[in-house]
């Protein structure tokens, strides 16, 4: 089993900033892929950046992020069981609660990278809230 500790949410004026980090612990894979989707009331739920791991031959660190975020917010690691979405210039749209998820394997196993159906694993949870 793996759990998954969300952090960092919290509010915002529109164009400002915020970190998420998400704390792994328990068993660990060779490879996997990991990162956050969010859902807004209402809507569902979605992807929005996630990354692979590699398995020290191919795909090393690669990166997904969905359209909307893409040059908004990047997604990195501070060590191997510790990923962060850094989110800048942020919008009211961008207003969710944001969960962290992983899986084993490339992030295509099972589905496509924001299939959320294909993630074994989830956090609890962390609201980011964009005010305008």
């Amino acid at each position: 089993q793996v759990q998954l500790v969300e952090s960092g949410g919290g509010s915002v004026q529109a164009g400002g900033s915020l970190r998420l980090s998400c704390a792994a612990s328990g068993d660990t894979w060779r490879s996997y892929c990991m990162g956050w989707f969010r859902q807004a009331p209402g809507k569902e739920r979605e992807g929005v950046a996630v990354f692979y791991t590699g398995d020290g031959r191919t795909y090393y660190g690669r990166t997904y992020y969905v359209d909307s975020v893409k040059d908004r917010f990047t997604i990195s690691r501070y060590n191997a069981k510790t990923p962060y979405l850094q989110m800048n210039s942020l919008k009211p749209e961008d207003t969710a609660m944001y969960y962290c998820a992983a899986k084993a394997g490339v992030c295509e196993k099972d589905g496509s990278w924001d299939d959320w159906h294909s993630y074994n694993y989830w956090g609890q949870g962390t609201q980011v809230t964009v005010t305008s």
